[in-house]
């Protein structure tokens, strides 16, 4: 994940990632922290999936963010 993209929004992102991957615990999230070989080390460890697999969600959730930030309002 990119750290500056989530870092400001960090308490959205946790809540989204907690809502998707129910297992995770708020200690994982905080061991994470945008960290996206981390998130797909725990998502290995919670759901017992292998590493491709986990990898390959953490990259879906990572394009649903940058689709979620393309669609949102800009603010002026």
């Amino acid at each position: 994940m990119n750290h500056d993209t989530i870092a400001g929004q960090w308490k959205q992102v946790s809540g989204k990632m907690k809502k998707q991957w129910g297992k995770l615990t708020d200690d994982d999230l905080k061991i994470v922290e945008g960290n996206a070989e981390m998130l797909a080390g725990r998502l290995q460890e919670r759901y017992g999936m292998a590493r491709d697999e986990a990898e390959r969600q953490v990259r879906e959730f990572e394009e649903d963010l940058s689709m979620s930030r393309q669609k949102a309002p800009r603010r002026h």
